[in-house]
Protein backbone atom coordinates (compact mmCIF):
# COMPACT_ATOMS: atom_id res chain seq x y z
CA UNK A 1 0.00 0.00 0.00
CA UNK A 2 0.94 3.57 -0.99
CA UNK A 3 1.00 6.34 1.56
CA UNK A 4 -2.05 8.13 1.44
CA UNK A 5 -3.22 11.67 0.50
CA UNK A 6 -6.53 13.53 1.06
CA UNK A 7 -8.02 14.35 -2.26
CA UNK A 8 -8.72 12.82 -5.37
CA UNK A 9 -5.47 12.49 -8.11
CA UNK A 10 -6.33 14.53 -11.17
CA UNK A 11 -6.63 11.05 -13.06
CA UNK A 12 -8.80 9.96 -10.70
CA UNK A 13 -11.03 12.75 -10.77
CA UNK A 14 -11.26 13.07 -14.43
CA UNK A 15 -12.24 9.57 -14.08
CA UNK A 16 -14.91 9.86 -11.77
CA UNK A 17 -16.56 12.88 -14.30
CA UNK A 18 -18.36 9.95 -16.03
CA UNK A 19 -20.08 6.64 -14.51
CA UNK A 20 -17.92 4.47 -13.24
CA UNK A 21 -17.76 1.09 -11.29
CA UNK A 22 -17.46 1.07 -7.97
CA UNK A 23 -17.60 -0.81 -4.44
CA UNK A 24 -19.11 1.11 -1.92
CA UNK A 25 -18.18 -0.09 1.83
CA UNK A 26 -19.85 0.51 4.63
CA UNK A 27 -21.11 -0.63 8.01
CA UNK A 28 -23.99 -2.83 8.67
CA UNK A 29 -26.78 -1.01 10.45
CA UNK A 30 -28.23 -4.27 11.91
CA UNK A 31 -24.77 -6.81 12.48
CA UNK A 32 -22.18 -3.96 12.79
CA UNK A 33 -20.04 -5.65 10.48
CA UNK A 34 -18.59 -4.74 7.44
CA UNK A 35 -20.57 -4.94 4.21
CA UNK A 36 -19.68 -4.05 0.27
CA UNK A 37 -21.96 -3.19 -3.01
CA UNK A 38 -20.83 -2.24 -5.99
CA UNK A 39 -22.36 0.81 -7.60
CA UNK A 40 -21.98 2.90 -10.74
CA UNK A 41 -23.27 6.01 -9.77
CA UNK A 42 -20.54 7.86 -8.51
CA UNK A 43 -19.14 11.82 -9.56
CA UNK A 44 -16.30 13.64 -8.46
CA UNK A 45 -17.99 17.44 -7.74
CA UNK A 46 -14.18 18.46 -6.83
CA UNK A 47 -10.48 16.48 -5.29
CA UNK A 48 -12.23 16.39 -1.88
CA UNK A 49 -16.10 15.43 -2.43
CA UNK A 50 -17.33 12.49 -4.22
CA UNK A 51 -20.87 12.18 -4.22
CA UNK A 52 -23.00 8.94 -4.88
CA UNK A 53 -26.58 7.74 -5.38
CA UNK A 54 -28.17 4.37 -4.39
CA UNK A 55 -31.75 3.63 -4.30
CA UNK A 56 -33.73 4.67 -1.19
CA UNK A 57 -34.85 1.06 -0.28
CA UNK A 58 -31.15 -0.03 -0.14
CA UNK A 59 -29.72 -1.13 3.21
CA UNK A 60 -26.77 1.37 2.08
CA UNK A 61 -28.88 3.83 3.68
CA UNK A 62 -29.90 2.88 6.57
CA UNK A 63 -25.99 1.77 7.11
CA UNK A 64 -24.87 5.53 6.36
CA UNK A 65 -27.11 7.21 8.69
CA UNK A 66 -26.09 4.82 11.44
CA UNK A 67 -22.42 5.02 10.76
CA UNK A 68 -21.46 8.16 7.96
CA UNK A 69 -17.79 6.19 7.56
CA UNK A 70 -17.15 4.53 4.03
CA UNK A 71 -14.47 3.58 1.59
CA UNK A 72 -15.22 3.33 -2.12
CA UNK A 73 -12.49 1.38 -4.31
CA UNK A 74 -12.33 2.60 -7.54
CA UNK A 75 -10.66 0.79 -10.16
CA UNK A 76 -8.24 3.56 -12.24
CA UNK A 77 -5.72 3.18 -14.74
CA UNK A 78 -3.44 0.49 -13.33
CA UNK A 79 -4.31 0.84 -9.71
CA UNK A 80 -7.14 0.12 -7.55
CA UNK A 81 -7.97 3.56 -5.10
CA UNK A 82 -9.44 2.68 -1.63
CA UNK A 83 -11.13 6.70 -1.18
CA UNK A 84 -12.52 6.96 3.10
CA UNK A 85 -14.51 9.54 4.14
CA UNK A 86 -17.39 10.27 5.77
CA UNK A 87 -20.67 10.26 4.02
CA UNK A 88 -23.51 12.99 4.59
CA UNK A 89 -27.05 12.94 2.91
CA UNK A 90 -26.80 15.86 -0.04
CA UNK A 91 -30.42 15.77 -1.53
CA UNK A 92 -33.28 13.08 0.04
CA UNK A 93 -34.71 12.53 -2.29
CA UNK A 94 -32.82 13.03 -5.57
CA UNK A 95 -34.98 15.46 -7.52
CA UNK A 96 -35.93 15.06 -10.86
CA UNK A 97 -35.36 10.84 -11.05
CA UNK A 98 -38.48 8.63 -11.60
CA UNK A 99 -37.63 6.67 -8.15
CA UNK A 100 -36.91 7.58 -4.91
CA UNK A 101 -33.16 7.71 -4.30
CA UNK A 102 -31.22 9.44 -1.61
CA UNK A 103 -28.30 11.34 -2.64
CA UNK A 104 -24.50 11.65 -0.47
CA UNK A 105 -21.78 13.42 -0.25
CA UNK A 106 -18.59 11.91 0.88
CA UNK A 107 -15.82 14.36 2.49
CA UNK A 108 -12.34 12.56 0.96
CA UNK A 109 -10.36 11.84 4.26
CA UNK A 110 -8.06 9.34 2.56
CA UNK A 111 -6.69 8.29 -0.89
CA UNK A 112 -4.75 4.94 -0.96
CA UNK A 113 -3.53 2.51 -4.33
CA UNK A 114 -5.18 -0.35 -2.52
CA UNK A 115 -3.73 -2.90 -4.55
CA UNK A 116 -0.94 -5.34 -3.56
CA UNK A 117 3.04 -4.56 -3.89
CA UNK A 118 4.29 -4.66 -7.05
CA UNK A 119 0.95 -5.36 -8.90
CA UNK A 120 -1.06 -3.02 -11.54
CA UNK A 121 -3.99 -3.69 -13.44
CA UNK A 122 -3.87 -4.81 -17.03
CA UNK A 123 -7.30 -3.99 -17.53
CA UNK A 124 -10.55 -2.51 -15.49
CA UNK A 125 -13.44 -4.55 -14.09
CA UNK A 126 -16.28 -4.26 -17.20
CA UNK A 127 -19.79 -4.84 -16.96
CA UNK A 128 -22.93 -4.99 -19.02
CA UNK A 129 -26.30 -4.20 -18.45
CA UNK A 130 -28.69 -7.44 -18.38
CA UNK A 131 -32.24 -5.59 -18.38
CA UNK A 132 -33.46 -3.06 -20.97
CA UNK A 133 -30.58 -1.16 -22.17
CA UNK A 134 -32.35 1.77 -23.76
CA UNK A 135 -34.00 2.14 -20.61
CA UNK A 136 -30.93 1.90 -18.32
CA UNK A 137 -28.90 4.71 -20.73
CA UNK A 138 -32.19 6.82 -20.06
CA UNK A 139 -32.33 6.45 -16.30
CA UNK A 140 -28.47 6.68 -16.13
CA UNK A 141 -28.32 10.06 -17.69
CA UNK A 142 -31.08 11.14 -15.65
CA UNK A 143 -29.50 10.23 -12.28
CA UNK A 144 -26.27 11.73 -13.37
CA UNK A 145 -27.67 15.02 -14.51
CA UNK A 146 -29.61 15.47 -10.83
CA UNK A 147 -26.55 14.52 -8.91
CA UNK A 148 -24.55 17.36 -10.95
CA UNK A 149 -27.49 19.44 -9.88
CA UNK A 150 -27.53 18.12 -6.02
Amino acid sequence: MSEAVTQLTETLFTQLQGETFALLATVDAETQGPTSTAISWVYAVNPGTLRFVVDHRSRLVRNILANPQVTLTVFGGEKVYAVNGTAVVAQDPLQDVPFKMCCFDVEVEAVRNALFYGAHLSSPPVYTRMLDLRAAETLDGQVMSAMKKA
